[in-house]
């Protein structure tokens, strides 16, 4: 069973950045797309950003297209989410998830880590 660990939330002053990481354990993440999600109070779970098994597809919400990055080391069984001039909007709890392939709907990945807080705030 593949099991997905988000790290790297805190607090973080509006401008500044964060980088989280979601590493995985019990399966290589080779074959399987890694999705970035996030989830604000009384909002539904969006999607943020999405990179294939091989790392040649990546796509962005509208929301933090220029200002956010995914990757992914295979080698470190681990995927990333450089996040930049972060705003207070962006303040949400982020999960990673996995699938075979990309979704932009969360019911459309089937493996979920429980999550980083990530809070913008002076």
């Amino acid at each position: 069973q593949l099991q997905l660990v988000e790290s790297g939330g805190g607090l973080v002053q509006p401008g500044g950045s964060l980088r989280l990481s979601c590493a995985a354990s019990g399966k290589t993440l080779d074959y399987y797309a890694i999705g970035w999600f996030r989830q604000a109070p009384g909002k539904e779970r969006e999607g943020v950003s999405c990179i294939n098994s091989s790392g040649g597809i990546i796509n962005y919400s509208d929301s933090v297209k220029g200002r956010f990055t995914i990757s992914r080391d295979n080698a470190k069984n681990t995927a990333y989410l450089q996040m930049n001039s972060l705003k207070p909007e962006d303040t949400a709890v982020y999960y990673c998830a996995a699938d075979y392939y990309c979704s932009a709907a969360a019911r459309g990945m089937d493996f979920w880590g429980k999550g980083t807080l990530v809070t913008v705030s002076s």
